[in-house]
């Protein structure tokens, strides 16, 4: 299951919101072991593009050299769909890297629905296999 604030979740949100028609992209960091997201890094998709995504290669390297300096992960890679559901595409998968992380879809289609208009998901995806989980939004986490 994934924690998530409602702050960090709000600021997923939109950024989809503020890139649609293009998808979206950007990291959530942790503390390593943690699996608590907490440093927002909304990224830029180098693709520029409303139905793929991609990490620019230096700016890449360079969050992984930062993170490493201190002492973070990556617990929530995320992206938007921008006409379709909030589930993982097989170029998605093909791209899925890190098996610890939270594969956090936002879909900013139209026509969703009131229940969840951005149908926030997330998903674990090891090995190609594809697993729904929960989410949890919490004001904040627990001590």
């Amino acid at each position: 299951m994934l924690t998530i604030t409602r702050e960090l979740r709000d600021r997923i949100v939109a950024h989809a919101r503020a890139d649609h028609p293009d998808e979206a992209c950007g990291v959530v960091a942790g503390p390593e072991g943690s699996g608590r997201p907490e440093r927002f890094i909304p990224m830029l998709n180098a693709a520029r593009s409303p139905t793929f995504y991609e990490f620019d290669s230096g700016d890449l390297l360079k969050l992984y050299r930062e993170m490493d300096d201190r002492d973070e992960v990556p617990v929530i890679v995320y992206h938007s769909h921008t006409a379709t559901e909030a589930y993982p595409s097989r170029t998605d998968v093909s791209y899925a890297s890190e098996p610890e992380a939270h594969y956090v879809l936002v879909s900013t289609a139209e026509g969703n629905g009131e229940d969840d208009p951005y149908q926030f998901r997330s998903f674990r995806i090891v090995d190609g296999e594809i697993t729904e989980e929960d989410v949890e939004v919490v004001e904040e986490y627990a001590a």
